[in-house]
């Protein structure tokens, strides 16, 4: 800045003059110039909180149109067409008590009738004894009883709703906090919360813990192994509850083979679980349900999830693919590898488990490939996202990765395995940081043992399914 005899050129008018540095954009101004400048930026506040205004009357005015959203349309044709339903059912089954009720009556008439004309017919001709008077007596007894007590009038529920259940799915942003301040941290020691009693079947034990699934009442669904089972374990519960499975090892309707995944379809109110030691996936209802049925058969399942659209991705360990089904589809369509085994980019090696995200963009776990890759939709090859360096446990390195989830800024969150931590990429990194872990294996609260699967609640805490300790951990945001 060019300065004459003690002073400073104002940028406005470039004379030599006693000036003031503003603060905000640290330019030299005159006072008059400053005064102008001040001016200036008290119009663009204004324009600004003028925006503020307008804004703040569009959320109003959507707040009052809010009461005719389409959805608010589809529940209110949902209650019509239901309570038309009920009313039609009502209706018939009124009419068809009634013709009954007529009937029954009837037919009480009917026998009352001819009880008497036999009754008078006795006394006429004076020829009845004893037997007579106890028959007639008990035959009477008997029809009271009927007309009393008419055991063949009730009501009975069907086991078949006849009417459709709806519910409102709605889906918070993952992660909001850590997509607001990308140094997040979680705490260092974690909090069991589901098993960690040592290996077993009991009803506060894993063994084994595979994939997880976490609710939006931090309810906790767990692929139970080696229990060959679906556990649900409430928040704050110190015991679980079997939802799937739990009938031994096999593969009849009503058992699993070593789970390793588990979803839930909210739409169809169904468990999705991937029965990987019968390669199937198997759909089962979330209430009372004690048979699951088959859906997909023949395949390597490993991990599954399913995109906002309801098609539901499949990681098949076996064929190095990922394809994408809807439901009800037995062959789907490959959406990342399905060129054999290998380390191009167009290639997979023994996937194991995946996310989407809202763009369809598949992130899936190259396990023997020590890499995580996304492959965008209608794409013939991958990116790699994280990892590729061969295994290791620099943090340019992957060791066997699982569980992966992604959150909307990109960042990659990896359960590494063999390195017994959880990481996390951010997008268009070179190397990533350990976020939770990284402290040998073990049992300790600081510590993972080949941890496997992992999920965030609504407040972003972070979840992981830590197999070798029978356990599942929770590591809190730290809030400082």
């Amino acid at each position: 800045m060019a300065t004459t005899a003690g002073k400073t050129t104002c940028v406005k008018c470039k004379e030599p003059k006693n000036t003031v540095k503003c603060a905000g954009c640290f330019q030299e101004f005159c006072l008059n110039h400053m005064f102008e400048h001040h001016k200036e930026l008290s119009e663009q506040l204004d324009a600004i909180e003028h925006q503020f205004n307008e804004f703040k009357i569009e959320i109003d005015g959507q707040k009052v149109e809010s009461q005719k959203h389409e959805l608010i349309e589809q529940i209110d044709k949902w209650e019509r067409e239901s309570i038309e339903k009920i009313r039609q059912v009502a209706n018939d089954a009124r009419n068809e008590l009634t013709s009954c009720v007529t009937t029954f009556f009837t037919d009480v008439d009917l026998k009352l009738k001819q009880l008497t004309e036999r009754l008078i017919n006795c006394r006429k001709e004076e020829d009845f004894i004893d037997t007579d008077v106890y028959f007639f007596d008990e035959e009477l007894k008997q029809l009271k009883d009927t007309l009393n007590n008419p055991s063949n009038f009730k009501i009975e529920q069907q086991s078949t709703s006849f009417i459709n259940k709806i519910c409102l799915t709605m889906r918070t942003p993952f992660l909001c906090n850590a997509t607001v301040n990308v140094n997040v941290k979680w705490k260092q020691n974690g909090v069991t919360v589901a098993g960690g009693n040592g290996s077993g079947s009991g009803m506060n034990q894993l063994h084994y813990a595979q994939g997880l699934y976490v609710d939006d009442d931090q309810t906790i669904y767990i692929a139970d192994g080696s229990n060959h089972r679906i556990v649900e374990w409430k928040y704050g519960a110190t015991t679980g509850r079997i939802v799937a499975g739990g009938n031994g090892q096999g593969n009849h309707p009503d058992q699993l083979d070593n789970p390793s995944d588990v979803i839930i379809d909210k739409e169809g109110d169904f468990f999705i679980i991937c029965d990987r030691g019968n390669k199937r996936v198997v759909r089962w209802p979330r209430q009372n349900g004690e048979n699951g049925e088959t859906i997909i058969s023949n395949v390597g399942c490993w991990g599954l999830t399913i995109d906002d659209d309801g098609f539901l991705y499949i990681a098949d360990h076996d064929k190095h693919e990922v394809r994408r089904y809807r439901i009800g589809e037995s062959q789907g369509k490959v959406v990342a590898g399905g060129n054999g085994s290998g380390n191009r980019l167009d290639q997979l090696t023994s996937p194991k488990y995946l996310f989407v995200d809202r763009d369809h963009s598949v992130y899936v776990s190259d396990s023997f490939n020590h890499r995580v890759m996304k492959w965008m939709e209608g794409e013939k090859e991958g990116i790699v996202v994280a990892g590729g360096q061969g295994h290791g446990n620099s943090l340019t390195q992957l060791n066997y990765p699982q569980g992966v989830v992604v959150d909307q800024t990109g960042t990659v969150y990896i359960a590494d395995d063999m390195n017994h931590r959880i990481m996390r990429w951010f997008q268009g990194a070179t190397e990533g940081n350990v976020i939770v872990g990284g402290n040998g294996e073990g049992s300790q609260p600081n510590q993972l043992y080949y941890p496997t699967s992992l999920s965030f609640d609504r407040e972003g805490n972070l979840y992981v399914s830590d197999p070798r300790n029978h356990r599942v951990q929770k590591f809190n945001i730290d809030q400082n």
